[in-house]
């Protein structure tokens, strides 16, 4: 293994402990306030300084991690979900289901995922789920198209003809045989989509339409930030650089990934 991938890997232990024990790193209250100190600089006792309610800043990164990764793998999990279920739809069904069911997805493809969450958004209202829902659905046409095609070619090899010469059903095979095979590609990308995931839903928080202030995540504290950047650098920095260490790390992971199931090693 690497050492690009091992830090990756550490990296994303961290963000994971943070966002399941944020107890445990967080030296302070997200939302304990201290006017005597706002908009402090990083110091000993705050390394990140403090925000314009004197709120620590590394508290709240840690304890941010949990709504900004909930974005992300929530609506990379929904993706998954809704876009197996359509390719495999499409991929295994009559031919012409493949054809209305692809002529969607391409349609849903021929615009931009953002402007699809902000759309879906629009129709179901603001608020963390929303932007949860909003991103998953906005990224079920990329994952159909790919389970789609891997459907395809795993449906047409020598083993899954064996397994229906053997007896089996088609039930069978679609579990056994298809679905593993068909999925675990995509599983790549999806590793890689948690942090572009998790991007989008802090550009959500960012524009107010996901996460909204106290209620501290990465996209929110930024959005805050902001009008504080002359004042307090710090203040905007430091969940940045959360944001851009989970996006490097599961990139980082996913292409590792990928090279090992296409027989590249390290």
């Amino acid at each position: 293994m690497r050492i690009a991938e091992k830090l990756a890997l550490l990296v994303l232990a961290v963000f994971l402990l943070a966002a399941f024990a944020p107890g445990v790193l967080a030296p302070y209250d997200p939302a304990a306030t201290d006017t005597s100190n706002i908009l402090g600089a990083p110091s000993v006792q705050h390394p990140f300084g403090t925000d314009e309610a004197g709120r620590d800043v590394l508290s709240r990164v840690i304890f941010g991690t949990a709504n900004s990764l909930l974005l992300g793998f929530g609506a990379v999990a929904i993706a998954l979900v809704g876009g197996t279920i359509v390719g495999l739809s499409a991929a295994l069904r009559h031919r012409w289901s493949n054809v209305v069911l692809m002529r969607f997805v391409d349609i849903g493809l021929a615009f931009p995922e953002m402007l699809l969450a902000l759309l879906v958004i629009s129709i179901v209202g603001t608020g963390p789920a929303p932007a949860l829902f909003a991103i998953g659905l906005a990224t079920i046409p990329s994952y159909a198209r790919l389970i789609r095609a891997e459907t395809l070619s795993v449906r047409d090899s020598t083993y899954v003809e064996a397994a229906h010469a053997l007896g089996l059903t088609r039930a069978q095979v679609l579990l056994r045989h298809v679905l593993p095979n068909a999925v675990r590609p995509v599983l790549v990308i999806a590793t890689i989509g948690i942090g572009t995931a998790t991007l989008a839903g802090a550009a959500l928080s960012f524009i107010g339409l996901g996460v909204a202030p106290p209620t501290p995540e990465w996209g929110s504290m930024l959005s805050s930030a902001r009008n504080f950047l002359q004042l307090a650098w710090w203040y905007g920095v430091f969940p940045g650089l959360a944001i851009t260490g989970l996006v490097i790390s599961t990139t980082v992971l996913g292409r590792s990934l990928q090279g090992r199931l296409e027989g590249r090693h390290a």
